[in-house]
């Protein structure tokens, strides 16, 4: 079985690292590729059959595409993959010449392995680049090649609204992939827990790869800009036993965070602080890890702030951390001379795509 798993731009290591652990302890025989055919925010996974034994001693095939929704927290989508192809130069085509191409492509898939005729299906699409179509004229285009491939053996049913079977088309560049899209409609980056959205929240796939830059080992951790609580949340749910505090200067999120804490059921495991980060010491005599996503102007509309924001931040943060932060920020210039000002030094920077913008990540020691 092949399966194509989506996540952020910038994190594809991270989440083929997770995969492997997550597929090693099935005991099966697994591949996993970063960036399949060069495309950014895909990894590749190649998984022989997995068995189980059920409650009446009987083997059973397990579903790889489930154990890895359920089990995930860096991936956004488990699709099983039918196929995949390169259109040189579709970019350049006329909008007719390219969803030809689309069509003729799709139609020669057995996609009738995948779907009953008795099920209902329907295609979601996802197109990214420089093109003449849209993911609409996608969506039809592939829709149409599948039912008349599935005509052959009965009468297809098309349910937009509430498919059995979703088909996923992603046109990314020139690289054209078609799967069975086993998340459904909702990505897996968007936590049921969540019931207040904090204004600029992050995705919580980045929350969890933020984490494991931070490489936490127990010891006291701090989110000192904490918003709606993502990143102390997800550090919870994965029974982190050090000390956890979300501190936040505003009391109509901090409440909102207390209320995505109690919905994940981790409320009793996190330290809620109504605080101003830039007075750090104020609040925490020592932490050990401290991971954010920091304000930026782009987020506030007060980009002007930021250098005394982030200079103010980190001379209180260098009171107080022992070991190692972690943040993002778009902040470039900014971030980097209050680093560099307050005697930490960068280990690590990387880009992660996030809310249509690259932001940039830092790990500070």
């Amino acid at each position: 079985m092949r399966l194509l798993l989506t996540t952020s731009k910038g994190i594809e290591d991270l989440a083929k690292v997770e995969v492997e652990g997550l597929l090693s302890k099935l005991g099966v025989p697994f591949r996993v590729e970063e960036r399949p055919l060069g495309v950014e925010g895909r990894v590749l996974a190649e998984v022989g059959k997995a068995f189980y034994t059920d409650e009446k001693g009987r083997k059973r095939e397990l579903s790889v595409a489930t154990y890895l929704n359920e089990r995930s927290r860096l991936l956004h989508r488990v699709i099983v993959k039918i196929a995949s192809g390169r259109f040189e130069g579709i970019g350049e085509d006329e909008p007719e010449a390219a969803l030809q191409r689309i069509e003729n492509f799709v139609s020669e898939l057995p996609v009738e392995r995948y779907v009953k005729v008795s099920e209902s299906f329907a295609v979601r699409s996802f197109r990214k680049g420089e093109h003449e179509i849209t993911s609409v004229d996608i969506a039809k285009t592939v829709g149409k090649a599948i039912f008349d491939r599935l005509s052959r053996f009965g009468t297809p049913k098309v349910n937009l609204d509430h498919p059995a079977v979703i088909f996923r088309a992603e046109l990314v560049g020139e690289t054209f992939f078609l799967g069975i899209d086993t998340t459904g409609d909702s990505s897996l980056h968007k936590r049921p827990w969540r019931v207040y959205d904090h204004p600029a929240h992050l995705k919580a796939s980045i929350a969890n790869a933020l984490i494991e830059l931070a490489k936490p080992d127990a010891g006291s951790f701090i989110d000192p800009f904490c918003g709606s609580g993502t990143i102390p949340i997800e550090l919870a749910l994965r029974d982190y036993s050090g000390r956890i505090v979300c501190l936040e200067k505003y009391r109509k999120h901090l409440r909102g965070a207390e209320m995505n804490a109690l919905s994940a059921g981790v409320h009793d495991k996190i330290e809620f602080i109504l605080g101003d980060a830039t007075r750090l010491g104020e609040h925490v005599e020592s932490v050990d890890f401290a991971v954010s996503n920091l304000p930026y102007g782009l987020k506030i509309g007060r980009k002007s702030m930021m250098p005394k924001l982030y200079m103010d931040f980190f001379a209180e943060l260098a009171k107080v951390l022992e070991k190692r932060g972690v943040f993002i920020t778009t902040e470039k210039g900014a971030i980097e001379k209050a680093i560099e000002e307050n005697g930490f030094k960068i280990t690590h920077h990387r880009l992660i795509g996030h809310g249509g913008l690259m932001v940039h990540t830092y790990v500070i020691e």
